[in-house]
């Protein structure tokens, strides 16, 4: 067990390790994230003012060719020349202008008769016009042009000449600011031109990791544009904003490790010291009195846990009981509280045969298969009787092993016993449990009591429940009744058993037991005779309505915290600090305590 306190420990200290380092872990991811969305979007920015620069620029000569053949039908002519070299003029971005025969026969040009040029693409349409497209090299020139035509009429067409960008006119320029590699190609995909450096990209070998690439494709000109840009160049420009962050991040994790530390630090001291408690005898039951609606009397109580230390902390269960099922600690803390058991209440259950006693079991129980044994151990030389042992089915854990299940419930049922199953419809317990486990108790959640408003307001989940119990032969027990009119509604639909604050919280043995003999008739010790300092440490409200044999959800009684011991007048009390007093009920809905023909009994009998 020792070993298994330590892994755990490590476990916890390494996955807080883990979670600590997250957001400086995290601000690499996110600012790798973030310069690439910045540098993909300057990219395209980029490409885009290229690609409208092309566009523009043969957008223009197309203008400027249709204007030239509007004001000068007649072609290589003295009027020809001087429109010519008013659009020539007027577009800076056209390079030369030519007449020639489809066939490509040169037939004039406005700057020598000797201009020539070869073709590196075919001739292509262009979209929206009449106009066509054909990317050339002109004489020695390394940089390629565009060249736009417009036919003017059978065998004829009017040419000039454009760059595809004016950065071709720089060697030295990237074209894209940054870029190692610019390219410039038809939508075909033919490579037009490239600047910088294409094999660094094209060679490296995880080129989407260590560069930001980005292409598109221009809407009017079938020519493409891709760039490349490094992602340390891009970085490089935030370096002192991931400094920045990354300082913020160690911040927070360092502060983030503190809070773990000490948290797996004070979530040690109570489980890890469990196994202890247990021998030491630390953890002690708690008995929540069960009452007959009908009579008034108590019919029995559920056994709850808490774990008292010698200094006198009382630890709630929520803190110890989830650590102790997956530790299998679950089984000792059972086997010591139902020793417990035998040793309060035998004299109890001897001179009152019809009470009974409630125990949870918890899924561990149920693959163990032992418990039956330890039940007959515990209890078979007692005078408690199998008969007055009802097993609760506490199914925190979903069951997993049900024919496992099946001979357990069996067993204890073979005995004498019967198995209840607890907080019916909420979390794993499954209503089909009923029928197919053979339970004999249904409990009512308290989640579906606090429905109830009004005596006579229907509730339909809750009708259901009585409803379905009722057809299958079980027995039906009310947790969770905490005001008159829902003690009212459950008694006037059958229900003959319920708990909850409005009769008792779950209370110490001597309390209990006095309790016991005084609802039911018997003048062995009455409460009222015990020491009053006495009484006081043995009444405290904690609400353990739903905690089984130690869950403790938290809730409190009106006007009580939850989680403190008190003394006997505030054990049920209000915010006015009155003393708890048995629910008065109006005559005709019958007397609930004390429901054997006499009065109500008086608010010093009634305390808890």
């Amino acid at each position: 067990m020792a070993d298994l306190k330590s892994r755990i420990s490590h476990v916890l200290m390494f996955f807080s390790a883990i979670l600590a380092f997250a957001p400086i872990i995290s601000v690499d991811y996110l600012m790798d994230a973030y310069v690439r969305m910045r540098g993909m979007q300057e990219l395209k920015m980029s490409i885009n003012g290229i690609i409208n620069e092309t566009q523009f620029a043969v957008g223009s000569a197309t203008k400027s060719l249709q204007s030239l053949t509007a004001r000068s039908p007649s072609l290589c002519t003295p009027t020809f020349y001087r429109a010519a070299a008013a659009e020539m003029r007027a577009n800076y971005m056209m390079r030369q202008l030519i007449v020639n025969s489809t066939d490509g026969a040169l037939q004039c040009a406005l700057y020598g008769d000797k201009f020539s040029y070869t073709a590196i693409t075919p001739t292509m349409s262009m979209p929206g016009g009449p106009q066509e497209m054909t990317v050339v090299r002109i004489e020695d020139n390394d940089f390629p042009l565009l060249k736009v035509s417009l036919r003017v009429r059978p065998g004829k067409e009017v040419s000039t000449f454009v760059p595809i960008n004016s950065h071709m006119f720089d060697p030295t320029h990237p074209a894209v600011d940054k870029s190692i590699m610019t390219r410039f190609a038809l939508t075909s995909g033919l490579t037009i031109y490239e600047f910088g450096d294409p094999g660094r990209f094209y060679d490296d070998e995880r080129p989407d990791e260590n560069f930001i690439f980005a292409q598109q494709v221009a809407q009017n000109v079938p020519i493409s544009v891709a760039a490349a840009i490094p992602v340390d160049l891009i970085a490089a420009e935030y370096a002192d904003l991931q400094i920045g962050f990354t300082l913020v991040a160690s911040l927070a994790s360092c502060i983030f490790l503190w809070f773990c530390v000490q948290y797996v630090r004070r979530s040690q001291a109570p489980t890890f010291d469990l196994e202890r408690a247990i021998n030491d005898g630390e953890l002690r039951p708690r008995y929540q009195p069960v009452i007959d609606l009908q009579t008034g009397h108590i019919a029995g109580c559920e056994v709850l846990i808490r774990w008292e230390k010698p200094n006198g902390e009382v630890i709630s269960p929520g803190a110890f009981i989830e650590y102790a099922e997956l530790s299998g600690l679950a089984i000792p803390m059972t086997l010591s509280l139902m020793e417990q058991v035998r040793d309060d209440l035998e004299d109890l259950c001897d001179r009152h045969p019809h009470l009974k006693v409630a125990i949870n079991l918890f899924e561990r129980h149920f693959r163990d298969g032992s418990i039956v044994e330890d039940v007959q151990t515990i209890f078979g030389a007692t005078n408690i009787r199998y008969s007055q042992l009802v097993f609760e089915i506490t199914e925190r854990q979903p069951l997993s092993d049900m024919a496992g299940v099946n001979a357990v419930i069996h067993a204890l049922r073979d005995l004498g016993s019967k198995v209840a199953l607890d907080d019916a419809g909420t979390g794993h317990s499954n209503l089909a449990y009923i029928q197919k486990l053979g339970i004999d108790i249904v409990k009512i959640d308290r989640v579906f009591v606090e429905l109830i408003k009004h005596r006579n307001q229907p509730v339909p989940v809750v009708d259901a429940l009585i409803s379905m119990a009722t057809e299958l032969g079980t027995e039906i027990i009310a947790e969770g009744v905490e005001t008159e009119e829902q003690a009212l509604y459950l008694r006037k639909k059958g229900i003959r058993q319920a708990q909850g604050f409005l009769f008792a919280p779950a209370l110490p043995v001597d309390a209990y037991l006095a309790l016991a003999e005084r609802m039911n008739n018997e003048e062995v010790q009455l409460i009222d005779e015990l020491d009053s300092a006495r009484v006081d440490d043995l009444v405290g409200f904690v609400d353990d309505e739903h905690s089984e044999i130690g869950v403790d959800y938290g809730r409190s009684a009106p006007g009580v915290d939850g989680s403190a011991e008190i003394d006997a007048n505030e054990a049920t009390g209000s915010d006015d600090d009155a003393d708890y007093v048995a629910p008065k009920i109006a005559a005709e809905e019958e007397i609930m305590i004390g429901g054997d023909g006499s009065p109500t009994k008086s608010n010093d009998e009634a305390v808890a």
